[in-house]
């Protein structure tokens, strides 16, 4: 059963409205400069303070409230800033943490931790920091080794990508795409988690799960992931893995050149009857399903070894796809240039896959099972980067759904026609 995210320790608090100014957008870089100082001596000082606190709880089981406070404060500033450099959120953030701001942190009071953990704490956080890597777009690393002025603003793949593309977005609209902007409440909300862990302000491990790293909204689509899966994993399957899923490779290449020569065939077609014939649908729906099972099959989101002909339901990690409906010629027309940003989220999206294979990977080894969290933005992972193939291949018109999440939220009418590229689906 699913843990209540108001039940967490450490959760983002989102009330931000997507709307951006174009000129603060424009000379966003310049704009953060100020604040990014206050951040580095900011850093200086809490490299110092975590010391003195993993001392005092080590010896007394906790975090003083004065120590906790001051790191807390640290947190939420340096999420603030990312935040607004980001685009996430769009007031400046100013230098400090006086009056409320669209994306906040909410951290509980200091508890009792145990020992053993605070002793191992860094070492304990390393799976989590890698994550963050890749998650972390608004996030980064906290370099304490080599360079404690380091900030949170660090490069991370899937962050940096929504931030790269929303930058054009809010500039050409005025708005962040909603997907795009959740994607970095995503990479903000796991970061803080994770730092508040680093910096003992919470004995939580940080999650994964989308859930918990702020509202996020799945608004309805003609591609949809449906996870039926129980957790369990067979360790030989584990551990072979690698080998097993060999003739799945070889068969998906050898499936993915008439797919291609399909999508070509069916593009010409549907440029003179605007859809995709159902021949052609039927085909090119059960390659991206079947590539959606592979690919779970191989990163350990799924259990069970696949079958070969991606069919509907056989899978607990499976993709429902609707039938083929018009399309718009003009969309239909240029797809091949309007999937350019979808496919660098999805690149982005890869690296996440690849870390849950990793780490899923040594964890399911040990504890015969999976973790939720890791499964689900695995899921995520797949969802989006089945939409992506699903678009390209024209099964669909509407845009990939950028943020990490699978629940199906009822979203507010006006907020259907925010995506990445609405003009490709009017």
């Amino acid at each position: 059963m699913h843990e209540d995210m108001a039940d967490r320790p450490v959760r983002l608090v989102v009330t931000d409205d997507l709307v951006r100014s174009r000129a603060t957008v424009l000379f966003r870089l310049f704009l953060a400069i100020p604040v990014y100082i206050v951040v580095a001596f900011w850093s200086v000082a809490a490299f110092f303070v975590v010391i003195v606190a993993w001392l005092i709880a080590l010896v007394h089981g906790r975090v003083p409230n004065g120590i906790h406070e001051f790191l807390t404060s640290y947190v939420r500033y340096t999420t603030r800033v990312n935040a607004y450099f980001h685009l996430v959120a769009n007031p400046y953030p100013g230098f400090s943490l006086l009056g409320a701001y669209p994306v906040d942190v909410e951290i509980h009071e200091p508890v009792r931790q145990r020992r053993w953990t605070v002793f191992f704490r860094l070492f304990l956080a390393l799976p989590a920091l890698i994550v963050v890597g890749l998650t972390g777009g608004v996030g980064g690393s906290l370099n304490l080794r080599r360079d404690p002025t380091t900030t949170f603003a660090g490069a991370g793949t899937l962050g940096s990508a929504a931030a790269f593309l929303g930058w054009f977005a809010s500039l050409v609209r005025g708005r962040m795409p909603r997907g795009l902007r959740d994607v970095g409440v995503y990479s903000l909300g796991y970061t803080a988690q994770t730092y508040a862990y680093l910096l003992l302000l919470t004995d939580r491990y940080p999650s994964t799960d989308p859930r918990f790293a702020g509202q996020q909204e799945l608004p309805q689509h003609p591609i949809r992931i449906e996870v039926n899966d129980d957790l369990g994993r067979a360790r030989l399957l584990v551990l072979f893995r690698g080998l097993l899923v060999l003739p799945h490779l070889v068969w998906l290449f050898l499936w993915t050149i008439p797919a291609i020569l399909a999508s070509f065939a069916g593009w010409l077609i549907a440029l003179f009857i605007a859809r995709l014939p159902l021949p052609l649908h039927r085909f090119l729906a059960a390659y991206v399903r079947y590539s959606a099972h592979v690919s779970s099959f191989l990163g350990l989101v799924g259990g069970p070894f696949p079958g070969f002909v991606g069919k509907e339901g056989s899978y607990p990690i499976d993709l429902v796809i609707d039938p083929p409906e018009r399309q718009p010629r003009a969309g239909l027309l240029f797809r091949g240039i309007l999937v350019i940003p979808a496919i660098i989220v999805a690149i982005a999206y890869s690296g996440i896959a690849n870390t849950v294979a990793f780490l899923g990977w040594w964890y399911a080894l040990v504890r015969g099972r999976m973790p939720s969290g890791l499964r689900d933005i695995g899921a995520a992972a797949i969802r989006y980067q089945a939409q992506t193939w699903a678009y390209s291949f024209l099964l669909t018109a509407q845009y990939p759904y950028a943020a990490p999440t699978l629940e199906r939220l009822p979203p507010e009418p006006e907020q259907l026609a925010l995506d990445l590229a609405p003009w490709a689906a009017t």
